[in-house]
C-alpha cells in the first residue's frame, strides 16, 4: 500500500518514519509549505520532533494534491477542531481522479457544536470510502525513535482491507489489533485526555498517589458509562485505547494534557497556558464537547462535568476535588460498574 500522512505535527511525522521503517512509501503532507521545505532542507522536523532524523525515502510536498496522488491509505494526523476542514480539502485535493481505499483518523478529540467523531467527520467530507481510526497508547517521540508499541485500527465493513491494513501498518517494533467497534476505539482515545488534565491537576495541587491512583480507576468506570451509553462496546474500553493510552496519559511525563493539568492545579491561569502554544492541548475542547453531550443525553459524569467547571466556569481545583469526595456514597460492584 502506498501511504499518504496528511499532518507534519509531532504525530504524524513520527508515523511517517515509521511506515518508512517497515519500508512502506509513504508522502507527509505539512500543512504550511514553509514547513514542508524545512523539513526537506534539513531532514528534521526542528518544529516538532527536533533531534530526530526524517529519512530521505520518506517523500516531503507541500501539495496536497502531489501527496496524495497514487495514494491508497490517507492518515490524517491533525487536531480534532480542525479534522473537518482537513478532510475537506483532501476530498477537494482528489477532484474526480482515483480515490483512496481507506482514510484513518489518527485524531482524539470530539467536535465542538456537532459532538462528531472524527471517523463521522470524515465520511462527511469525503463520501463513499472506507473509513477507520487508529488508536492506543503511542508517544510520538518514542514512536519515532522505534520504541515497542502497540494500537488499535477500528474500521466499519469491508473485513479484508482492515486485515490488509493490519498488516501493513504492524512492524517489530509497532504491533496493530483490529476492532469492530469505531466507536468505542474513538471515544476511549478522546475521554483519556480529559482525565489526564485531571489527573495532572491531582499533581499540581500535591494531593499523592493515592488519590490520583482513585481517580484513573474511577475514570475507567466513567469512560464505560459515558461509552456505552452512546452506542461503544465495554470490552472496548478495557483495551489499547481506553485504558492503556488512559495509563500511558495520566502517567507519562510527555502527556501535554497531563502537563497541562499540572500547571492548572499548580494555579497557572488557563488562558496563560493556552496563549500561543504550537501544540494543541486536545483535552481541552473535548471537555466541552463532551460535557455538552453528556448533558443532552442525560449521562451522569461527574470527573467530566467537574473538569468542564474548572476548565470552562472558572471553579477552584481544589473545590472539584472536594465535590467529588463529598458524592453521594456508593458500593462498588459489578453491577455499579454497569450503571455508574
Amino acid at each position: 500500500m502506498n501511504f499518504c500522512v496528511v499532518g507534519a505535527g509531532a504525530w504524524g511525522t513520527a508515523f511517517a518514519l515509521h511506515l518508512e521503517r517497515c519500508s512502506r512509501p509513504v508522502t507527509l503532507v505539512p500543512r504550511r509549505p514553509e514547513q514542508a521545505a524545512a523539513i526537506v532542507s534539513a531532514r528534521e522536523n526542528r518544529e516538532y520532533l527536533p533531534g530526530i532524523p526524517v529519512p530521505a525515502a520518506v517523500a516531503v510536498t507541500g501539495s496536497l494534491k502531489h501527496g496524495l496522488h497514487g495514494a491508497d491509505v490517507v492518515l490524517l494526523a491533525c487536531p480534532a477542531q480542525t479534522i473537518r476542514q482537513t478532510a475537506a480539502h483532501v476530498h477537494l485535493a482528489l477532484g474526480a481522479g482515483s480515490r483512496p481505499r481507506l482514510v484513518v483518523s489518527l485524531a482524539k478529540g470530539l467536535e465542538l457544536g456537532s459532538h462528531m467523531r472524527p471517523s463521522q467527520i470524515i465520511a462527511e467530507a469525503v463520501p463513499a470510502t472506507l473509513i477507520g481510526a487508529l488508536s492506543g497508547p503511542t508517544n510520538a517521540a518514542e514512536v519515532a525513535r522505534g520504541l515497542p508499541a502497540a494500537m488499535v485500527l477500528a474500521c466499519a465493513g469491508d473485513e479484508a482491507s482492515v486485515q490488509e491494513l493490519q498488516a501493513e501498518l504492524s512492524g517489530p517494533t509497532l504491533r496493530v489489533y483490529t476492532s469492530g467497534d469505531l466507536p468505542g476505539v474513538e471515544y476511549g482515545g478522546c475521554l483519556k485526555n480529559i482525565y489526564a488534565i485531571a489527573a495532572g491537576i491531582c499533581e499540581g495541587l500535591g494531593l499523592g498517589d493515592n488519590a490520583k491512583a482513585a481517580l484513573v480507576t474511577r475514570a475507567v468506570t466513567e469512560m464505560v458509562r459515558v461509552g456505552c451509553t452512546l452506542g461503544a462496546r465495554r470490552e472496548t474500553f478495557y483495551g489499547l485505547s481506553g485504558f492503556g493510552d488512559l495509563v500511558a496519559t495520566c502517567h507519562g511525563v510527555w502527556s501535554r494534557n497531563r502537563e497541562f493539568g499540572q500547571r492548572i492545579g499548580e494555579g497557572s491561569h488557563i488562558g496563560d497556558l493556552l496563549a500561543g502554544r504550537k501544540t494543541v492541548v486536545e483535552g481541552f475542547e473535548t471537555t466541552r464537547s463532551f460535557a455538552g453531550l453528556c448533558s443532552e443525553r442525560g449521562i451522569e459524569a461527574p470527573i467530566l462535568a467537574e473538569m468542564n467547571a474548572i476548565l470552562f466556569q472558572g471553579r477552584r481545583p481544589a473545590d472539584a476535588i472536594s465535590a467529588l469526595m463529598m458524592r453521594e456514597l456508593k458500593r462498588e460492584s459489578a453491577p455499579e460498574l454497569a450503571r455508574g
